[in-house]
């Protein structure tokens, strides 16, 4: 069965604390057993700093050491002790808003927008849905979907099978049944429903603009067979329409380019300085944000852009594809 996101499900950036609607996919029970046992454990076990939390952390860091400035002379503006600068860059140690602005102004950082910004995701103490799946999946997913729920936009280009939140359930399933090494059962189910709550936020009407660009050998490869595949191919021709979504293909007549072997998901912050790049490795989702890598992922973007069909041109490839299953 297809997976569709709830019917009137909204979610903006403006709204942190956005409502989740009920699963529109029934809990397989091996998956909620995981879940429910992953809580348990997790009451046993220290805090993971969330991804917002380290990268606050980062920035600082990033901050105090384009200043020159050592921990012992940040730990005066905050009246403690020098390990307690780096317990902060390590996310292992909470800051307050007042004291980001604090050392802010002890670097010489004049972005205000930067700053408010910054201190704003160090305020927020918020538990989002993710943190339920924490200790059932990897922690990148974790991350990844905690970015997804901040980004101000969203920018993905795939090259082996869609977008995740763009994939059906019987289409999802069949990818994490082909993972090296293999999945347990109760693991593919539990990695299905944490891709299927990604997707009610990010692709219900209302949420914020997300960009798909998918290379043609993603429409073509048969991930769970050809019927598994044509369903695939029509949900991503509905989700097309939808007024948030734009969906491009890169078809093999557009040639080789610079970058076009690497998936990526580009998400945007509240100020391009805490903008976001994920893609994948066999290890696991990586991330990156600094200057260089967010210039360069930014302008590799707009080339995918280019070199890609147009919304009209790239529903008509996908349906084609479809017509041939």
């Amino acid at each position: 069965m297809t997976i569709r996101p709830v019917s009137g499900a909204s979610q903006t950036v403006e709204h942190r604390a956005v409502h989740i609607p009920p699963m529109s996919i029934s809990v397989p029970p091996i998956a909620a057993g995981l879940v429910q046992r992953s809580r348990w454990m997790l009451g046993r076990m220290p805090p993971t700093p969330s991804a917002r939390r380290q990268r606050v952390g980062i920035e600082l860091r990033k901050m105090r050491d384009a200043a020159g400035t050592t921990t012992a002379e940040a730990s005066t503006v905050l009246g403690v002790d020098r390990t307690k600068i780096t317990l902060i860059e390590q996310a292992l140690y909470a800051v307050t808003p007042d004291r980001v602005a604090a050392l802010a102004r002890k670097y010489g950082e004049t972005d205000d927008a930067f700053v408010s910004a910054l201190a704003t995701m160090a305020g927020d103490r918020s538990k989002g849905w993710w943190e339920e799946y924490r200790g059932a999946v990897p922690l990148g997913f974790l991350d990844l979907a905690e970015h997804e729920y901040y980004a101000k936009a969203t920018q993905s280009y795939q090259i082996c099978h869609p977008p995740g939140p763009m994939q059906s359930e019987r289409y999802s399933r069949a990818i994490f049944r082909d993972a090296q090494p293999p999945l347990t059962p109760r693991i593919v189910e539990t990695r299905v429903e944490h891709r299927m709550r990604r997707a009610e936020i990010l692709m219900s009407e209302g949420a914020a603009p997300y960009a798909a660009i998918v290379h043609e050998a993603a429409l073509r490869m048969q991930f769970g067979g050809r019927e598994v595949l044509r369903e695939q191919l029509n949900w991503m021709l509905e989700l097309s329409e939808r007024s948030h979504i734009t969906l491009r293909v890169i078809s093999f007549d557009a040639g080789g380019f610079k970058g076009s072997g690497q998936a990526l998901i580009y998400m945007n912050g509240p100020v391009p300085r805490l903008d976001t790049v994920q893609y994948d490795t066999v290890e696991g989702p990586t991330f990156l944000h600094t200057t260089e890598h967010l210039e360069r992922y930014r302008g590799l973007m707009k080339v995918m852009t280019e070199r890609s069909l147009s919304v009209d041109g790239s529903r008509d490839l996908i349906s084609k594809i479809k017509k041939e299953l």
